[in-house]
């Protein structure tokens, strides 16, 4: 696939799922949503281009997709007498299956790499492969390879002490492969956040992170299901990142992927939550007391057929074999794209955030946090902004203007009145009742700006006989003005009871006398014009 066609950003994770996470081609082909021979040429040209895990942090997008995807002059060539080795773990699963032969497997090797080993030394690499498998690798399950996490299909009603009406809670499970070490408690919902946050409970509750997280394929972790590429939430990717561990979905229509935590979820209907059956909750807190408690008999409860419990397994077994956990846990963060809009400004949540004027235009990933708002282009960071909630406003950094508009920038509510005094009193209230209109008086600056110069076509007079008619009937936009002035209104008296009625006025106007009012008047620069262009 070409390169313009992945970003550097799933590359980066392609890479970090083989050297960090240590995942066969094909489980990091599922994990990031690629082909399995997409993955096999990304690592093949890492290799070539002598890249290492982790990546340099200096080490920008940019330079990455030119150090993976150079010219051809440029593409380092491989060593001579250096072949291709075949994926032997993959080779060994193959051979699992009825009818796959070595001679099978070889051929479709010598299909992709017709440089490739022959036959005979084919066979001799994968035997001496195969002699150095350990007896861990045979098991089903590895110790701390893999956490498997669902919802119980049950929910526990949780009752309003004040209203007396009752809320569905959702039960959250996930169990460790080898020890079936289980964990379980209750949510309000199974939306992003809730699902984010029982990871990080669980998380703690092991004292550890497995190498590979398994979930089903609900909207919170994956974003499109499919049987072999399904494409993951990226609060769910960036959560993973964050405490080092692969995300593996369940094939749909595969059931046997997900047998393991289908089990502890029927385990902990019988023995937590078929015992609460008869127990009124008033509280989520209430009702997770309760789960942790029977889920402490649970995991203590001995095997039927097995010496010890699901506990001793795991202190004996899995415990050492989970990573450590972060210093610092995860801050939820959830993933938008969004369109720059032609003036620089992206829009989340009703709110407006300038990015650099030259990504005009352009798509880009958000990031928002509790408290902050970042923009990504190609994976670099180029804005980052204090979230607010105030719908209908602008955040507006003045470096990611362009130089035109910073120069307005330098303009004050002030300045913008004097220069429309020029034209008549009527003007200059007209203009400062444009701006008190306005949540923020610099929003405004447009539609004065369009009034003023309609003073250079028309002239002075014509504007502020103009002003005084829009002043009378309450039309504050440049389109009111500009119908006036070329309907030629401007130059017909005013009617008396218009010209006596006071000036529309609302709520949210402040009124043209509160810059005045308010704002003493700033020493003039000697070195600006008083006329914007």
């Amino acid at each position: 696939m070409p390169a313009h066609r992945i970003s550097m950003r799933k590359i980066s994770e392609v890479l970090r799922l083989k050297f960090q996470a240590g995942l066969s081609h094909r489980q990091i082909a599922r994990c990031a949503s690629l082909s399995h021979s997409t993955v096999g040429a990304y690592l093949r040209r890492a290799t070539e281009a002598g890249l290492s895990w982790p990546l340099p942090e200096s080490l920008t997008e940019a330079a990455l997709e030119r150090l993976l995807f150079p010219p051809e002059r440029e593409r380092p060539s491989r060593a001579a007498g250096e072949r291709p080795l075949p994926d032997w773990a993959q080779v060994h699963r193959e051979l699992q299956q009825r009818g796959v032969t070595l001679m099978l497997l070889w051929q479709e090797y010598k299909q992709s790499f017709p440089e490739g080993y022959q036959y005979s030394r084919f066979c001799d690499l994968y035997r001496r492969w195969r002699g150095k498998l350990d007896l861990v690798m045979r098991q089903h399950h590895r110790a701390g390879e893999k956490l498997f996490v669902d919802y119980a299909g049950q929910t526990v009603p949780v009752t309003d002490p004040t209203t007396g009406l009752a809320r569905e809670a959702q039960i959250f499970v996930a169990v460790l492969g080898a020890s079936n070490y289980t964990y379980a408690e209750a949510t309000w919902t199974q939306q992003l956040p809730d699902w984010i946050a029982s990871h990080q409970r669980a998380f703690r509750f092991f004292g550890g992170t497995p190498e590979i997280l398994v979930p089903d394929n609900l909207k919170s972790a994956v974003t499109t299901a499919h049987r072999y590429e399904p494409d993951l939430n990226p609060t769910y990717q960036d959560m993973a990142t964050h405490y080092g561990v692969a995300v593996l979905p369940t094939r749909a229509g595969a059931p046997r992927d997900k047998a393991k935590v289908e089990t502890a979820v029927l385990l902990v209907e019988r023995w937590i939550l078929a015992c609460l059956r008869h127990r009124q909750f008033f509280s989520l807190e209430e009702l997770q007391e309760a789960i942790g408690e029977l889920l402490d008999r649970l995991n203590q409860r001995p095997f039927q057929k097995l010496e010890g419990s699901r506990e001793s397994r795991f202190e004996e077994l899995e415990r050492e074999h989970l990573r450590p956990l972060p210093e610092a846990p995860y801050v939820f963060a959830e993933w938008k794209k969004a369109r720059v809009h032609i003036d620089y400004h992206v829009e989340v949540e009703g709110h407006y955030y300038s990015v650099p004027y030259q990504q005009a235009r352009k798509q880009v990933d958000v990031r928002l946090t509790a408290t902050t708002v970042e923009c990504f282009f190609k994976g670099e960071r180029i804005a980052s902004h204090r979230r607010t909630l105030r719908r209908g406003h602008h955040t507006t950094v003045k470096e990611h203007m362009p130089p035109s508009h910073r120069h307005m920038a330098d303009w004050t509510p002030e300045r913008m009145r004097r220069w429309a005094a020029k034209s008549g009193p009527a003007t200059a209230e007209l203009i400062a009742l444009v701006m008190a209109s306005r949540a923020h008086p610099q929003q405004g600056y447009r539609t004065c700006l369009g009034i003023l110069r309609l003073g250079e076509s028309h002239g002075a007079d014509r504007l502020e006989a103009a002003s005084r008619r829009a002043l009378a009937i309450g039309a504050t936009s440049y389109r009111s003005m500009a119908s006036i002035l070329q309907k030629g209104l401007d130059s017909r008296p005013l009617p008396a009871r218009e010209a006596t009625e006071a000036p529309l006025m609302h709520e949210n106007i402040r009124g043209a006398g509160y810059y005045a009012d308010r704002h003493p008047h700033p020493p003039v620069n000697p070195t600006l014009s008083e006329h914007p262009c």
